[in-house]
């Protein structure tokens, strides 16, 4: 490693959640010695965002900031401040205090939630993205509120979950015909349905939302329904919109289409976590996963590319979970073409588990309830281990003893 990149060399990243304070983190673990500046668009203390939905909003705890000492680790926090553009010509950001230069970009800013058309600036319409969201919501859920929520993906039923624990009633609206649609397979998704109204919630599907107004939700087919407030959860889009006019390259969905390395299409940038997809051998297709264990593996990558250490492909198996209705919720892989579905439990029950194949080996698991499936799943899928399909199928064999011996 040249004494030039190691010691000169400076690391500006952008986006300071978990993708960003994790490269920062995981550049002084690897050894690197030059200054590392972290930019954060929020004035608070880079924090974590699952607990959002969870303690934050029920008032359990006042913030998620990361347990990370920033000044022991030599690492420059700007909070507070917004970068609106980017000229890679000049190695230089533009922010709203003016040009800030890099030698070595990480781009980290995640994605912003979508919002409802029409509701811009009605009174009690919120999203739930920030820790300023969470902040706002909390006197919903303290007043026991009648609440609508907008989406039926895992946010809307990780807040759902929250404002009945909190006693609040609560309506679901989604347009597909089952949650979670654009997630899982209606195989799948059809179990999850009755957790709603098990913890009290209304579910309405096929429903679509006309307009929002104070204190009710008209939707399309003329129902008309009471609402404290709306909870908009109806998916995100990556936060790449300051790029505009860098020349970098984004897909389709916005996302920077990084490579194997997390390396961009812009010398010396690089992208990682929500607002970037990258290839996949293992899935035989570019990836964008919107996942916290997405945000905390691939900073390492990045950083062992800006010290020389020839890491390997960026490919993980992508995993995230959920708690909802009382249930823990894990998922590993990816299904999309697979060709078997492996029912392991009745999913009418507590726990249960679906794995799916593809020629004979597990390509995705999603488990609810059962922690050592998703372990072992997972461990699999890694490993492209072939399974037998019918030793899979009983929840009482455990998915590493269903591996298919070679005769």
């Amino acid at each position: 490693m040249s004494e030039q990149k190691q010691t000169q060399r400076h690391v500006v990243i952008v986006g300071a959640g978990m993708a960003g304070v994790q490269t920062a983190v995981a550049l002084r673990e690897q050894g690197f010695e030059g200054p590392v500046t972290l930019i954060g668009a929020e004035p608070h203390q880079p924090y974590d965002r699952p607990p959002l939905s969870k303690a934050v909003l029920l008032g359990k705890a006042e913030h998620s900031a990361f347990d990370v000492d920033f000044e022991s680790l030599g690492v420059d926090l700007r909070l507070g401040l917004d970068v609106t553009g980017l000229r890679p010509a000049d190695h230089e950001l533009v922010t709203e205090e003016g040009r800030f230069p890099y030698d070595v970009l990480v781009i980290a800013t995640g994605a912003h939630p979508l919002t409802l058309p029409g509701t811009e600036g009605v009174p009690g319409v919120h999203l739930l993205r920030t820790l300023d969201d969470a902040v706002r919501l909390g006197p919903v859920l303290a007043d026991r509120s009648s609440v609508v929520v907008v989406g039926a993906g895992w946010i809307g039923a990780e807040f759902a979950t929250a404002a009945r624990e909190a006693g609040c009633a609560v309506t679901v609206v989604e347009a597909a015909a089952l949650p979670l649609a654009g997630a899982l397979p209606a195989e799948v998704a059809t179990a999850m349905a009755g957790w709603y109204a098990e913890s009290g919630a209304e579910l309405l599907t096929h429903a679509r939302v006309d307009t929002v107004r104070p204190g009710a939700v008209a939707l399309a087919d003329g129902r008309e329904l009471p609402a404290d407030a709306v909870v908009v959860g109806i998916g995100a889009r990556p936060a790449t919109g300051w790029l505009d006019g860098s020349g970098i390259a984004l897909d389709p969905s916005g996302a920077v289409t990084a490579d194997d390395r997390l390396r961009t299409s812009l010398p010396d940038v690089y992208a990682v976590g929500d607002c970037a997809s990258f290839p996949s051998a293992r899935y035989g297709e570019r990836l964008l996963v919107h996942h916290w264990d997405n945000a905390l593996q691939g900073p390492r990558t990045v950083a062992a590319d800006i010290l020389d250490a020839a890491p390997a492909p960026y490919d993980p198996v992508p995993y995230f979970w959920s708690e909802q209705f009382g249930r823990f919720v894990q998922y590993a892989g990816h299904h999309e073409g697979a060709d078997t579905l492996v029912r392991r439990g009745d999913p009418a029950g507590a726990s249960w588990s679906v794995l799916w194949l593809r020629a004979g080996v597990p390509v995705a698991l999603l488990a609810v309830g059962r922690p050592r499936d998703l372990a072992q799943g997972r461990r699999l899928i890694e490993a492209g281990t072939p399974l037998d399909p019918v030793r899979a199928a009983d929840p009482a064999v455990p998915l590493k003893s269903a591996v298919l011996l070679e005769p």
